[in-house]
This record gives structure tokens, sequence and C-alpha cells, in this order.
């Protein structure tokens, strides 16, 4: 490492502002511009590299740097861009699932009739036999095929299929009032 970014990297850790403002006015631009090469946006970039100088003076006591300071900071925003764009398209993903949900479920009575059957379902699993609930559970909950369910509790696979048609037929009996028309 460079023996003036060690100083600049004392002197943030002393948490001297001097240090920090130089670090800021050298490399605030070119990191913005690097940073909208990731979010294809200068205002979004320059927003993701002034949280990233924010948090530095944050964890100034604990920094380490152990490549030189350029490779360091241009690393950190980068890494920044990445977790900005995942969070991006997470929420494109939740407001996408809003809206799905709410395009086939937007009648309230709908949802209503759908957690009673949830709860009763799981009502009904809950008092099935403890060995036949703890197949079923692993089959349908935990999407585990019939030959992993036999090798995980040492039984044959015939007695895992058994188990999953007699849990079946017991939850068709016991809700056989939710799907009558």
């Amino acid at each position: 490492m460079k023996t003036r970014d060690h100083k600049i990297i004392k002197g943030i850790k002393a948490g001297r502002e001097s240090s920090y403002n130089q670090l800021f006015n050298e490399y605030y631009i070119s990191l913005s511009l690097f940073a909208a090469k990731y979010v294809n946006d200068l205002d979004t970039a320059k927003e993701v590299v002034q949280d990233f100088f924010v948090h530095l003076f944050e964890i100034r006591d604990s920094l380490i740097i152990t490549t030189s300071l350029e490779s360091y900071l241009f690393q950190s925003v980068r890494n920044r861009c990445l977790n900005h764009i995942k969070h991006i398209q997470l929420n494109e993903k939740h407001l996408d699932n809003i809206k799905i949900s709410c395009e086939t479920n937007n009648n309230i009575e709908d949802k209503f009739r759908e957690a009673e059957l949830e709860y009763q379902i799981f009502r009904v699993v809950k008092k099935l036999p403890l060995q036949c609930n703890k197949i079923f559970r692993m089959s349908r909950i935990d999407g585990n095929t019939n030959q992993e369910i036999a090798e995980t509790l040492n039984i044959s696979k015939r007695t895992v299929e058994t188990q999953i048609s007699k849990a079946l037929k017991i939850l068709r009996n016991s809700l056989k009032d939710y799907f009558k028309t």
C-alpha cells in the first residue's frame, strides 16, 4: 500500500475531517461515474457513493484495508451497487406478487375461505398419527421425494406411499364439506 494511502486511512481512523474530505474530494466523481455503469442512473449512483462515504465514516474505527485504497473504494462501491440492484429486483418481485395476489384474490370472501381451508388442513394434518404426520409433512411441506423420505426414516418406499395415501384419504374425508359446490 502506498504511503499516501496509509496516511489517509490513518487520518480517517483517527477521525480527522481533513483526511476524510481529501478522500471524498479525490474519489467522489470517479466513484459516481463508476457506479452509474452498474445502476444506469447518475443520481442513483451518486446516492450509492454518498451512502458508501457515510458508511465509511461510521466504521472508521474498525476500518481494515488490505488492498490499495483505490481498489478498496471501487470494490466497495461495486458491491453496494450490486446490493442496490438486488434490492430493486426484490422490490419489483414483491410488487409483482402483490399485483398478482390482488388480481387473483380480489374478493375478500375468497381470501377468508382460503385462510379457513388452510387452517382446517393444518388442523387435520396435526391430528394425523405421528408417523403419518411426519411422512406427510416431509413430502408435502418439505418437498422430499418418497425415496428420500424412506432413506431418511429407514423405512420402505412402499410404507411412505401407504402413509401418504392414508393422510390424503383422511384429509379428503375431513375436508369434504369445503369442496361441495
